[in-house]
């Protein structure tokens, strides 16, 4: 074969070579389609515009990321948390200004995308992020309780045939998804047998054509700028936090990397699409996701396509069909997804055990952030800052002085080991006798690394006090970088 055609192999999706992997796309698709019909209704209510409006955001989203995104198989759709975040924005200045902040959105994720912002998920410890995986499957489960109160009684059952057949249907074949079976099942079940019980129909009612492009209906002054720009800022930084810790969730399951600029920039571009096609915008909805990847096996862009085209062949060709799903199906879904999204692990009695402290405290904060507040994006930033602060109480306490007086008691050495910096060197001052030493002080730093400008300080009011009572200070041991901050900024930190 030639290398040419070797080449052309390589590019050729997975998809398109092998039927089984068609099929697990084909599939996985039509699964998350379903599921997406009745939390686009929702989040539509949320944002206080029309079912149609979640529904046209969660297709063009979709359709667009599939080929723009930089994290093949995850899902974008509307989602609870930008709904949100508009929603005040469409209840005080009307739905054009919305369409107006979700395209705004879209451009300020191109530039932050463009920036680099995406590296900064590096400085999101595992303890955050297991803190939001299972917030996340807290969130997943919660949404589903409304669906099961007041409710009539058959529910109950169906929920619970929908989960034996979710948890037992693949020990007889993998060939189809068990949610779609479960699905299918319960809405063959419900109709046939006329009972009464919620369906998706309830929700809204489905469009009955497809969206069609415009300009958002508003004065293009600076003034719709200024009002529309904090909505647009807080919604591409919710929507590019949620994408981005989803992406990486993904490359944790699947064992394979993304692009997490790409993502971010491919974000931008979907909501830049769905604010043109009159779509209230939207990110990554981690639930869906995991319908996909986890639940479904899916794992190519295929599937996230083919989500948004079957979400609008759904309603707009077998509307009616649809409508009638029961509700107790979906639920069924969900809460199988809840339960596998969870990390059961994370709470085991012998991982507590051995887990430091800090890092539980770090999981439970985020997740009671996260729960308490229904938005992932404030449990994470308030768990990263948590964790920033356990760890660097954790190295502060690694900084340690020791003195050795020389045997003619003319000079004494002061060894300072660890990691020297803010929180580190709020005591360094206190540490040295400043009396009671003899003329000569050596400060040994060939333990010790400065970071900051507050361990240079430190030193420069140690040296002061030395001077005081003329006694003379020798710093010795720095390494290079230590020694570079130290010389640039010795003496100049204080204004006299």
């Amino acid at each position: 074969m030639s290398p040419a055609a070797l080449l052309r192999q390589a590019r050729r999706p997975s998809w398109s070579s092998d039927p089984r992997v068609l099929r697990t796309e084909v599939l996985g698709g039509l699964v998350v389609a379903l599921a997406l019909i009745p939390e686009a209704i929702s989040f539509s209510v949320i944002a206080g515009v029309d079912p149609a409006v979640g529904l046209f955001a969660s297709f063009t989203m979709a359709v667009t990321i599939a080929v723009v995104g930089g994290r093949p198989a995850m899902i974008s759709a509307a989602t609870g948390a930008v709904a949100l975040v508009i929603a005040p924005l469409n209840r005080e200045h009307g739905f054009g200004y919305l369409v107006a902040a979700v395209i705004l959105a879209g451009v300020i994720q191109i530039v932050l995308g463009a920036l680099g912002v995406a590296k900064l998920m590096r400085f999101v410890p595992r303890s955050v992020m297991v803190g939001f995986v299972n917030s996340l499957a807290v969130l997943i489960f919660m949404a589903q309780v409304p669906e099961m109160t007041d409710v009539p009684w058959p529910v109950y059952p169906l929920i619970a045939a929908g989960l034996a057949l979710t948890v037992f249907f693949p020990k007889v074949t993998t060939v189809v998804p068990a949610p779609l079976v479960s699905i299918v099942v319960l809405t063959v079940i419900t109709v046939a047998a006329g009972i009464a019980v919620p369906t998706v129909g309830d929700k809204g009612a489905l469009p009955s054509a497809l969206p069609v492009p415009g300009l958002p209906d508003v004065p293009f002054t600076f003034d719709t700028l200024t009002t529309v720009a904090p909505y647009a800022l807080a919604m591409a930084l919710v929507g590019l936090m949620e994408s981005l810790m989803t992406a990486k969730l993904v490359d944790e399951i699947t064992d394979t990397r993304s692009s997490k600029t790409r993502e971010s920039i491919g974000q931008g571009v979907a909501n830049i699409v769905t604010g043109f096609f009159g779509g209230m915008g939207g990110c990554a909805m981690i639930g869906q996701t995991m319908i996909n990847v986890r639940v479904s096996g899916a794992r190519t862009r295929l599937s996230t396509f083919l989500a948004g085209a079957f979400l609008m062949v759904l309603c707009v060709v077998f509307g009616p069909v649809v409508s009638n799903m029961p509700m107790a199906a979906l639920v069924a879904v969900m809460i199988m997804v809840s339960y596998a999204t969870f990390d059961w692990h994370s709470i085991a009695p012998s991982t507590l055990k051995r887990m430091p402290a800090g890092e539980i405290a770090v999981m439970v904060i985020t997740v009671a952030c996260v729960v308490t507040t229904h938005n992932l994006a404030i449990g994470v930033v308030v768990g990263s800052v948590t964790a920033m602060v356990v760890f660097a109480r954790r190295v502060a306490g690694l900084a340690e002085v020791t003195a050795v007086t020389d045997p003619d008691g003319a000079t004494v050495v002061y060894r300072v080991s660890g990691a020297l910096f803010f929180a580190s060197t709020n005591d360094l001052v206190g540490r040295f006798d400043y009396a009671g030493d003899p003329g000569r002080v050596v400060i040994d730093l060939s333990a010790a690394h400065i970071w900051d400008a507050s361990s240079v300080a430190a030193l420069d009011a140690v040296e002061s006090r030395y001077a005081q009572r003329g006694k003379r200070v020798e710093i010795v041991g720095l390494n290079e970088p230590s020694a570079r901050i130290h010389e640039t900024l010795s003496g100049e930190l204080t204004g006299h």
